[in-house]
């Protein structure tokens, strides 16, 4: 297991800079910092999902592996040249998305994000991915980033979409559907 903190802070940081994987520095403010940060945000957010009453096992054991996963694109995004998801990752979590879709009738209407507690925290958790999602392609526009990364944060994104659908029917609160006609009926 490589290093380990003895001490939390370093003071490196002070000057606006911290340090990728590979010993080079850069600004705290760069696309990859902010590409790694939003997908360790997405990973803290699924976390808020596991904490929610109503998660079902086999929901919980996905997203801990999802977790797992999330901590190792982190690492790719923060060692350049570094590989960690594979296109076996981004496969599973689409047989995971349609097996998890497969029970839920086709949308007609869009939902809110809301739904009881567990498939709201869920929402939140996609919309995360999603811009952990725009920030890693904002940085593949600078330098290289592997497909599978930006496949596996697109495909997440999509499941945690699914699974807030599957909690909120669980939970019996039950999707709440946007209503485009409200605007029609107000004076």
């Amino acid at each position: 297991m490589g290093h380990r903190l003895s001490r939390i802070y370093t003071r490196t940081g002070d000057d606006g800079t911290t340090g990728l994987g590979d010993g080079s520095r850069t600004g705290k403010d760069s696309a990859r910092v902010s590409a790694y940060g939003t997908v360790d945000e997405a990973n803290s957010a699924i976390g808020v999902v596991l904490a929610a009453p109503g998660v079902t096992d086999d929901i919980q054991a996905l997203l801990t592996t999802v977790q797992h996963q999330l901590f190792d694109l982190g690492g790719e995004l923060c060692i350049p040249g570094h590989a960690a998801i594979t296109a076996a990752d981004v496969d599973a979590l689409e047989r995971q998305l349609d097996c998890y879709n497969e029970h839920l009738p086709p949308l007609k209407d869009f939902i809110l994000p809301a739904g009881g507690e567990a498939a709201a925290r869920c929402h939140l958790a996609r919309t995360i991915v999603r811009r952990a999602e725009r920030e890693t392609v904002a940085l593949s526009r600078l330098e290289p980033v592997r497909p599978e990364a930006i496949g596996y944060l697109n495909r997440l994104s999509d499941l945690l979409f699914v699974l807030a659908r599957v909690l909120a029917r669980a939970d019996g609160a039950g999707e709440v559907l946007w209503d485009h006609r409200r605007r029609l009926a107000a004076p």
